[in-house]
Order: C-alpha cells, then structure tokens, then sequence
C-alpha cells in the first residue's frame, strides 16, 4: 500500500549488511522536494555505515515505481533559483547514489517516468518485471531530462537517450529498456523479481566489502563533472519550467 503522507515516506531496514530503502508517495510515488532531500541524506548516511555492503531502492505499492517530479511543487515554482532548487533536488540525489561508497541495486516493479528512470539510470544493478515500462515525457511539457540526461546516456547509451527523449510521448516497454542496458533482467511477476533481487544482494554482500567499494569506484570513473554539470543542467529546467507553455501543459497533465 502506497503512503498516504503528502510529504510522502521512507524507511530502511538493515540486514545480512544490505540496507533495503523504499520510498513512497501517494501520487504514483512521485518526489516532493522535502522526500528527494531525504533519500539523498539517506544515501550520503549509508555510505559512511561500516555495517552494510550493499544498498537496495525500492518504492511502495504494486502500481507506478516512481512518476518523477511533483507536478504540484512544479506549477509553484514562481522563479529561477526557485526552479533551479527544485531541479537541484534531482540533481543532489543522482550525485550521491553515484558518490555513494555501497553498490545499490534497484528493484523496479512497475513504470519509471522522468526522474524515476534517472534514479533506475543512477544505480549500480537494476532488476524489474516485465510491467517496468520506461518514458522520459519532460519535452511534452515543455522542459528536458537535462540533469537525468548524464546517467541515462551512461547506463544506455546517447542513442537510446534520445530515442526516449524525442519520442515524449512514446512508453519504451521492459524488455526494450532490459535490451539497452536499463535493466540487468526483467521477470514476469514481483514474487519473481523479489527473489531475484533477495538472492542477488546476498550474494554481493557476502564477497569482500572492501573489494566492492573499489569496483564501485571503477563503475564511476569519468563523471567526477558531474558535481557541477548536474546543478548546471538544473538551472536549465528551472528556467525552461516558468515558460506559459510549461505550465499550460503541467495543468493539462494533472487534468
């Protein structure tokens, strides 16, 4: 059952050295600002616990993994720096899942749209059921995955990112986002990818922690930038989202 808290939740649980973290939030497990600080204070935690070796995201309920941007906060955005912190958020949270010192699988049991397939991108090791359709929508309203754009384009190549990107409309089903990289398998059902993903975090934590955070660091390589580039990419959208196109199609979407 999805939370009903409109500031939306998060938990985590702390086993066999796997932290388990989920998230949630009543619209379609969406990201408030207040919820995408919290997640990325819970990575930046994490990393520093001597305890654990490996990290796995998860959302609630049985529908949408994660829907992206809260479109509320979206059509509150009155300026610049307003826009440009709110994007900042999405920005902050790839950053310490790529900085993040454990490996973190991501269990996908249901659609990703926009930041939610950022945050698919973002980890180490992604598993999903067949049901875990993919769409980066952002053009249709009028903005851009400017700051998912890196890891999307790490994880599936610049090709299949503009594919996506271009085709705003378009749902790119599991087994397409499996084919190109997204996902390391797909499963017909969740009892399925629950045991998967059960088996897989077992067998990563077991192997020698100080092995897996250097193989973290070579997973990573390259995107040092990535500190500024994202907050630059950020003051992109925040600009991009006070437009009257913006939010003529923010209120439609919501409609």
């Amino acid at each position: 059952m999805v939370s009903e808290n409109a500031m939306g939740s998060l938990f985590t649980i702390i086993e066999n050295r796997i932290a388990t973290v989920t998230f949630g939030h009543p619209a379609s497990n969406s990201f408030p600002s207040v919820l995408l600080d919290r997640l990325t204070a819970e990575f930046n935690k994490l990393s520093i616990e001597n305890g654990i070796s490996v990290i796995i995201i998860k959302s609630e309920g049985t529908a949408a993994f994660c829907a992206g941007a809260s479109f509320d906060e979206l059509l509150a955005v009155a300026n610049e720096a307003e826009g440009t912190q709110f994007f900042s958020g999405f920005a902050n949270l790839i950053n310490a899942m790529r900085s993040c010192s454990k490996l973190i699988i991501g269990r996908i049991h249901g659609k990703a749209v926009g930041g939610g397939v950022g945050i698919a991108s973002a980890c180490d090791y992604t598993l999903a059921t067949n049901s875990a359709s993919i769409k980066l929508s952002e053009l249709a309203i009028g903005i851009g995955p400017f700051v998912i754009e890196p890891a999307v384009s790490r994880k599936m190549g610049k090709i299949a990112m503009s594919e996506m990107t271009l085709a705003a409309q378009d749902w790119k089903s599991a087994k397409w986002a499996c084919a190109k990289g997204l996902y390391a398998e797909v499963f017909d059902t969740v009892e399925e990818l629950d045991a998967a993903v059960s088996n897989f975090s077992l067998k990563l934590s077991s192997y020698n922690p100080d092995a897996l955070i250097e193989m973290k660091k070579v997973l990573w390589e390259g995107t040092q930038d990535w500190e500024t580039l994202l907050v630059e990419r950020a003051a992109i959208s925040g600009k991009l989202v006070l437009s009257d196109f913006t939010k003529e199609a923010l209120l439609q979407f919501k409609k």
